[in-house]
């Protein structure tokens, strides 16, 4: 590509902005159901604890199942149609989704609305992070992407502060009017310049198998998804089920019902909040490393280290086991580097369909973690044994995937991936 545009330097420009409300409110959606999912359950009719797992694991497979296909749809279309296209198409889908979700009264129609927005909720963040690197200067650009990050991920604190106020059916109203409200910023967005040329080019755009093709190429690719795992390791079976684990731990349990009073609402929120400072530190390490890798190292090590306290905190009080979710999430917070690497890895060409797949391949990956951790678990096994045997494979697989991925702090993103 000879393309020349002048690339901003202000890392509080439009494109940044928009990029993090929209991520703030995929989010809260995305991370709604695993706050309301126990309250949205026993209000259709489940009560059993062992039911409410099982059935909760169900619905989230349903979820990730959607965003696994919205991943490669909206990919796909992010560098056919643009990155616009995207933000605009999957915030629509979601909104209205998520709507529909406060509206449900059985078990098959909650599986489908979660597919629909699942599928909705896939294109916004891997569109807007695509959109911040290419109108960004090279040296500025992490700091752009940190900032969508991290303010983004406090979308998952608004969603348990939300469920504390209101019902869950109100809650899943409130995060559809909030996407629908966010597109009347949406008109001022503009789109990115590389794009813009790739597009008088007559280049092909978005060819979703070429990834395959190439022994290399799909490596690259494959690394930048490995890498991710163990995030949503953490959130999809850790955190997201924190209730259970704080149960069998014997966390805060009530004398007078012999429940836990953890609640996977603030098990989210706590962690979330911990993840947006996660998510600011790791990007403010990798521009004072000038080192994608090192920081991604660091944080690894750090969440390798908390998935095993996590599991270890037995008779701790309610409290603490909310202060340690918070650290917990400072740890599994390098979600940010993590999709900037993801980004600034492949050519203008590919690259929203790399960027946008690779966090779904990665959420999507909750699938076949969780099929895997029942398997372990058996009818009436051990839950922490499971963890374990889990989280040392993800973990495994993501400090190989890391140790093979190139540095790409600085890289100039003005060029096309070969066929």
């Amino acid at each position: 590509m000879t393309h020349k545009k002048t690339l901003s330097g202000n890392v509080l420009n439009m494109a940044v902005i928009i990029s993090a409300l929209g991520y703030f409110v995929d989010i809260y959606d995305l991370l709604l159901f695993g706050i309301v999912r126990r309250p949205s359950l026993i209000a259709l009719g489940y009560t059993d604890d062992k039911e409410l797992l099982d059935l909760g694991a169900y619905l989230l497979n349903w979820q990730m199942g959607g965003m696994l296909v919205g991943g490669i749809l909206w990919g796909i279309l992010g560098d056919k149609r643009g990155r616009l296209s995207v933000l605009f198409g999957s915030i629509i889908l979601y909104s209205v989704a998520n709507i529909l979700n406060g509206t449900v009264q059985s078990l098959e129609m909650y599986a489908f609305y979660r597919f629909i927005a699942g599928v909705g909720l896939a294109g916004e963040l891997g569109a807007g992070i695509t959109l911040v690197a290419e109108v960004m200067t090279k040296e500025q650009r992490g700091y752009g992407t940190t900032i969508v990050a991290a303010f983004g991920i406090f979308g998952a604190v608004a969603g348990g502060l939300v469920a504390k106020l209101f019902d869950w059916r109100m809650a899943y109203y409130i995060g559809g009017g909030l996407g629908l409200a966010l597109l009347v910023l949406r008109v001022s967005a503009y789109e990115s310049g590389m794009f813009d040329q790739l597009k008088k080019d007559n280049i092909v755009r978005g060819n979703f198998f070429s990834l395959f093709t190439n022994r290399r190429r799909f490596s690259r690719y494959l690394n930048g998804i490995l890498i991710g795992i163990p995030i949503w390791f953490v959130i999809g079976i850790l955190i997201t089920f924190g209730p259970e684990y704080a149960q069998a731990m014997n966390i805060g349990i009530d004398p007078a019902t012999g429940k836990t009073m953890v609640t996977g609402g603030n098990s989210i929120m706590y962690h979330y909040a911990g993840a947006s400072l996660g998510a600011l530190l790791c990007g403010l390490l990798s521009q004072a490393l000038r080192n994608r890798k090192r920081a991604l190292l660091y944080f690894l090590l750090a969440d390798t280290a908390c998935i095993f306290i996590y599991i270890s905190l037995h008779d701790v009080s309610v409290p603490v086991f909310y202060l340690f979710t918070f650290f917990f999430g400072i740890a599994n917070g390098y979600w940010s580097v993590f999709m900037t690497v993801a980004s600034e890895q492949f050519g203008t060409n590919i690259r929203a369909t790399v960027t946008t797949t690779t966090p779904n391949f990665v959420r999507g990956a909750v699938v076949p973690m969780t099929a895997l951790f029942l398997w372990v678990k058996g009818e009436e096994g051990n839950i922490f044994t499971a963890a374990i045997v889990v989280g040392a494979f993800v973990l495994l697989l993501a400090f190989l995937a890391l140790w093979s991925t190139k540095e790409t702090y600085g890289k100039d993103l003005d060029y096309l991936e070969e066929a």
